[in-house]
């Protein structure tokens, strides 16, 4: 499902959500302003206990070390931090990874920031509609904002792109559609010149439309293995969205890396997905959505579908977990002011479908990290690792929806978020 086209709660758009030229004028203002940002330096957490889905351990009463944007050092207290070093004492709270959202659409610096104060350091996108998450990764990277390393998927490889034609005008010669090898593998090319690092397309409709059917098949197997192709060539994996079994099933066939949804996929098309490694990205919590008031959709014939769609999908996570398909948190959302979706929840969700505390922590962290291909620098408290790290109240392990109570959060060493000490 896609948030930014559905029929949704009225509120007025922020002028960042026009095009990617504002994230760039945000940067030009920033550096104009002098402004520093906060976590540059040595940065100590002190009096941690540490959950770590990577070793599914505690460790207690620990200090963890930040220096140049890694884990330097992970030592027991008493323990002197380093002259200068910014300290933060989480008073025997708790330090879980950063967690990764693997299904998101933000497109404005607002909504990074809400993505990332929800405890998300990582976000792999799922299409925006002018190259913004391109945008946003390199702003990131070079530093100028403090915000979630971004994955960027560029714009959607779908029959239809309608207003997607902004986003670069060779996009015009396809206002027909895309359905083609020629115009699919022309899509494919566009984004990797914009710089993605992974190709969004999709094998069924959507859900989040009241006049569409999530089941019905779109793109073939041979057209999907035509983006798939175009795509390997250019060195990046493949997400498909598939709610219904047909089109997930073609897609798997094509060998795209990760099934978005996957709400009505039979045994069989999951017993593919875990013959080939395929990775399911549920996003459970936007089906979720989908049945309450508010949010990111707010429509009753979506509360209607809603109600059918989310005991199904249940069902299809319970089974991929039986069989050992890999699952992954995708909150499938922008980010926006409406938004109650959340990473967290996804978590407590996975957990009340069967996962262990444990399995689904690391369906945010590690699992997630392997999806993305960055298993290797994110996604566990270790040392050498990127210190995306956040601070919760309490023991995750034990209760996931501990992980709603954010206080504390690194982005690659930098404090995007502290709300410690509470007392004078």
């Amino acid at each position: 499902m896609d948030p930014r086209s559905v029929v949704r709660r009225p509120h007025v758009p922020s002028s960042a959500a026009r095009g990617r030229w504002p994230l760039f004028a945000a940067l030009v203002l920033l550096c104009a302003s002098g402004a520093v940002l906060p976590g540059q330096g040595v940065v100590v957490l002190r009096h941690a206990n540490l959950a770590d889905g990577a070793r599914g351990a505690i460790a207690t009463n620990a200090a963890v070390v930040i220096r140049d944007g890694l884990i330097a050092q992970v030592e027991s207290e008493p323990f002197t931090p380093p002259a200068g070093a910014t300290v933060i004492d989480v008073g025997g709270r708790y330090v879980v990874p950063g967690l990764i959202d693997a299904h998101t659409h933000i497109s404005t610096l607002a909504n990074a920031r809400r993505a990332l104060e929800s405890g998300v350091t990582t976000v792999r996108s799922a299409s925006t509609s002018n190259f913004q998450d391109v945008a946003l990764r390199d702003l990131v990277k070079q530093g100028a904002v403090t915000g979630p390393e971004v994955v960027a998927a560029g714009v959607f490889i779908t029959p239809e792109l309608g207003e997607t034609m902004l986003a670069d005008a060779r996009l015009g010669a396809l206002k027909d559609g895309v359905v083609t090898e020629s115009a699919l593998r022309a899509v494919v090319r566009i984004n990797l010149e914009h710089g993605v690092n992974v190709i969004k397309t999709r094998g069924t409709e959507r859900a989040g439309l009241p006049n569409t059917d999530p089941r019905k098949q779109t793109y073939t197997e041979q057209q999907l293995a035509w983006i798939v192709d175009e795509a390997t060539k250019g060195g990046v994996p493949v997400m498909a969205h598939a709610h219904g079994d047909e089109g997930a099933y073609a897609a798997v066939r094509a060998g795209v890396r990760s099934i978005e949804h996957g709400t009505y996929l039979s045994d069989s098309t999951l017993a593919l997905m875990r013959q080939r490694g395929t990775f399911l990205v549920p996003t459970y919590i936007t089906v979720v959505d989908l049945t309450r008031p508010g949010g990111d959709y707010d429509n009753p014939i979506l509360t209607l579908r809603g109600a059918h769609m989310l005991p199904r999908l249940a069902e299809t996570v319970q089974r991929a977990h039986r069989i050992g398909v890999k699952l992954v948190t995708g909150a499938d959302t922008d980010y926006g002011p409406e938004s109650l979706s959340r990473i967290a929840g996804e978590v407590a969700s996975l957990a009340e479908l069967g996962l262990t505390p444990l399995e689904a922590l690391r369906a945010a962290t590690t699992v997630a990290a392997e999806l993305l291909g960055i298993g290797a620098r994110t996604g566990a408290i270790q040392v050498g690792m990127e210190a995306d790290l956040v601070v919760v109240e309490r023991n995750p392990l034990q209760d996931p929806r501990a992980l709603a109570d954010v206080l504390v959060v690194l982005s690659n060493g930098r404090i995007g978020l502290n709300r410690l000490p509470f007392g004078r």
